[in-house]
């Protein structure tokens, strides 16, 4: 696969990823946070905002990886 192809399929998976994650964390805080103390929540913010950048990272490797024409 092209890396042209590759930006094109992994921007796809990325938006599609970070709306589900939202969604998933928007219902998580809903669910959790209103009783916790504010200092929970703020760790619980800055956890899950940090977050998503784990598991995109491979995706991100892979759409940057070098065509074989151009090894």
């Amino acid at each position: 696969m092209q890396r042209r192809t590759r930006k094109l399929v992994g921007t796809i998976a990325m938006l599609v990823f970070v709306c589900v994650y939202a969604l998933v964390v928007m219902a998580l805080a809903q669910a959790g946070l209103p009783e916790m103390p504010k200092s929970v929540e703020l760790l619980f913010y800055a956890a899950v905002g940090i977050g998503w950048v784990i598991p995109l990272m491979p995706l991100v490797w892979w759409m940057e990886r070098k065509d074989k024409s151009e090894a």
